[in-house]
């Protein structure tokens, strides 16, 4: 896979929860025009789980016929069955995709080695031409695909030739790179540890497949381009500046209740949909069970747009430019927070 970064696409719903046809083709030629490496459907941050097997085939048609070579495209097809991680490859692989991300099987709890042996390599195996990433993300998976055993893939199958981390353990990381030799590629899965894995020598991550680049394609870009360019200098200028939005992926709050505090994890996509929606972009609602953000998180991603467009305007101009849309007006309106947010009742 090319190196650069590439953008883990919002499903955009309507308010009835159903897929905007108009407003996927809309974001989608948002992040070409901002010249992004390439773009991830159907995986997390795009509410694969909730979508009927239907649905997810539908996105990955649309988008492999919309982008047309424009730049990368890559296709979701994880799940915690392998069948069904086998039929998914095979209808993504026949739409001309670029590459197959799965994500370690969820729920069922198989052991490094059986995930292996049982999931990727039933899939890479059979589908030798098509590039397969492995997704190692065990805060949601409940169970990883270890360094030794990522290693002993790639030796196995040679079309896995890079993973998707996001682990958020740098030691973890280190041992891929150890394992795996340096012409292995490192996509950074964790927004706020970009600039950090792709210059720590030790681990030499390749770009990210990012999710805030939903709302900034060209300057995710610009920062993955300028690190694996050399230019340091303007790489921690632009992380310094996009840094108070790369926090916002997740938002914990402590609520107050009747019985006492409780801690709120708004988790992606749920903040980014907010913050898509309060800009006046394609994103509808979450799918159930996620649901809206409370009060004090919704108050924290409005501040926090509030300052990023008040000192540095720059980053919201191509949404402006590209919806016509008036973000200051956006961001100071009230109106436009109604029905993002609940609380506890």
């Amino acid at each position: 896979m090319e190196n650069g970064c590439f953008t883990a696409l919002i499903t955009p719903f309507t308010h009835t929860g159903e897929l905007d046809q108009n407003g996927l083709e809309q974001l989608i030629e948002f992040q070409i025009q901002n010249h992004i490496t390439g773009i991830l459907v159907t995986g997390t941050t795009g509410e694969s789980p909730t979508f009927k097997w239907q649905e997810h085939n539908h996105v990955i048609e649309l988008a492999a016929k919309q982008i047309k070579h424009r730049c990368r495209v890559i296709a979701g097809t994880g799940s915690n069955n392998t069948d069904e991680a086998v039929t998914a490859a095979d209808h993504a692989a026949g739409r001309g995709v670029d590459a197959l991300l799965m994500v370690d099987p969820y729920y069922n709890g198989p052991s490094s080695l059986e995930i292996r042996k049982e999931y990727y390599e039933a899939v890479a195996t059979r589908y030798p031409a098509m590039e397969i990433i492995p997704y190692i993300i065990p805060g949601r998976t409940g169970a990883q695909m270890l360094p030794p055993d990522l290693a002993l893939l790639a030796q196995a199958c040679p079309n896995v030739r890079s993973v998707k981390e996001a682990t958020g353990n740098l030691a973890n990381m280190k041992l891929t790179r150890k394992y795996c030799g340096p012409k292995f590629q490192i996509f950074s899965g964790d927004d706020a540890l970009v600039y950090d894995i792709m210059t720590d020598p030790e681990i030499q991550a390749c770009g990210s497949i990012s999710v805030m680049s939903n709302i900034m394609p060209g300057f995710m870009t610009q920062m993955v381009s300028a690190i694996n360019q050399g230019d340091r200098d303007d790489a921690r200028r632009l992380q310094a500046v996009l840094q108070p939005l790369l926090d916002l992926v997740v938002v914990t709050t402590t609520e107050d209740t009747p019985f006492g505090p409780v801690s709120c994890r708004a988790r992606n996509p749920l903040p980014l949909k907010t913050m898509m929606q309060l800009l006046g972009m394609p994103a509808g609602p979450c799918r159930q069970p996620l649901g809206k953000m409370t009060r004090q998180g919704l108050d924290n991603v409005v501040g926090t747009l509030q300052q990023v467009q008040s000192d540095h305007p720059d980053i919201f101009a191509p949404i402006a430019d590209f919806f016509h849309i008036d973000i200051h007006d956006r961001l100071h309106n009230p109106d436009y927070q109604n029905g993002l947010w609940y609380g506890y009742e």
